[in-house]
């Protein structure tokens, strides 16, 4: 299956969550995001500056900014927390993360991925669940 294909797949799926469920997510959402976000802060290969101050959020239902790759046009599901590296004058990210012809690769994005994604998931699993409690429990009463 192309990764196109699993990307519909993935957003069919998101559109099949109970709007109720959905709405519980969200602070786990952003939450996860945002440790994302601070895990590649934290490994970017400067301690400060413009690549560090570029990462940001989009919660779910906004478009991610402007400048962001394929930004301006990626409106996250209400499932979905973006994390989007860059602005106007800082465009190297991924130059940082994947190298070049002359510069080493410097990876901070996917090291910061690796080392949040079971906590992420845990979060995530442990939101869903009680969501999916909460309803049942609503729909008892």
């Amino acid at each position: 299956m192309s990764l196109r294909d699993q990307s519909r797949a993935l957003e069919a799926r998101l559109k099949a969550i109970p709007s109720e469920i959905v709405a519980e997510l969200r602070p786990a959402l952003m939450k996860s995001a945002e440790d994302l976000a601070d895990k590649m802060r934290a490994l970017v290969p400067v301690d400060d500056g413009d690549l560090r101050d570029s990462i940001a959020v989009t919660g779910p239902g906004e478009t991610t900014p402007a400048y962001a790759s394929g930004g301006g046009r990626r409106t996250a599901s209400e499932a979905q927390a973006l994390v989007t590296v860059g602005n106007p004058e800082v465009r190297h990210g991924h130059l940082q993360e994947f190298g070049t012809v002359t510069q080493e690769a410097q990876p901070f994005m996917r090291p910061a991925w690796r080392i949040a994604k079971a906590r992420i998931e845990r979060r995530i699993a442990r939101a869903i669940g009680a969501a999916i409690k909460n309803a049942g429990g609503r729909g008892n009463a």
